[in-house]
């Protein structure tokens, strides 16, 4: 699986990621002012000039940490696996037979009698179906869902590393800091979680798409 489809998914989930790290710096920043800051200096004027940044700023900051993690290393965090990450590398070894939308005869049938073996050869013959249906308002929806979240559970990772690393510095209060790691540690599972659900749904509705679409139609 890749995320070579059209570039306005991005655009329009920009200001959503937006939103994601303007409420995670204000809860920073709110952290930080309900506890006793024990650090001085950047501790305590980051966090307040963050806050603050303008929208257009923002913008560009959650294009810039985004950016910090590739693809891969996205779909790791987001389906805990190191090696064949990507959801595509097993369309049709696990996921073609747990959506009753996927007629798996009809798809087969498409991929010339047998589904491929191995995660290389799942990924190329999943991405090869994408691209026919690509233009599928249900596809377009479907991988809009899952860039977001994928992104937003990259975001999350950053946070947890991140501000819990810096709340533990400045507070003195270790349980204000050890509650806050925990909830950035919720929002991370919780994300993940739903990145993981997108991307199988995402996967499954090429697979199902695909089968239905008349081979006259095929690219």
């Amino acid at each position: 699986m890749t995320e070579s489809g059209p570039k306005s998914l991005k655009d329009q989930y920009r200001a959503q990621l937006w939103l994601v790290i303007a409420l995670n710096v204000i809860v920073f920043h709110a952290v930080l002012r309900s506890g006793s800051i024990s650090a001085q200096g950047w501790a305590g004027i980051i966090p307040s000039g963050l806050s603050l940044v303008p929208a257009g700023l923002a913008l560009v900051v959650t294009s810039v940490a985004n950016g910090l993690l590739d693809p891969i290393t996205k779909a790791r965090l987001v389906f805990l696996r190191w090696h064949d990450p990507l959801p595509g590398s097993r369309a049709f070894s696990k996921w073609a037979g747990t959506d009753p939308r996927v007629d798996p005869a009809r798809l087969k049938r498409r991929l010339g009698k047998t589904f491929p073996s191995g995660a290389a050869a799942e990924n190329r013959a999943w991405y090869k179906l994408y691209k026919e249906v690509e233009q599928d308002p249900a596809i377009q929806h479907t991988h809009r869902d899952f860039l977001f979240t994928r992104d937003y559970a990259a975001l999350a990772a950053l946070f947890l590393l991140g501000f819990t690393g810096a709340a533990i510095a400045s507070l003195s209060d270790r349980r204000v800091a050890i509650g806050y790691g925990l909830c950035l540690t919720l929002q991370y599972l919780t994300v993940r979680r739903a990145a993981a659900v997108y991307g199988v749904r995402f996967v499954t509705t090429v697979l199902a798409r695909a089968a239905d679409r008349p081979p006259s139609q095929a690219k």
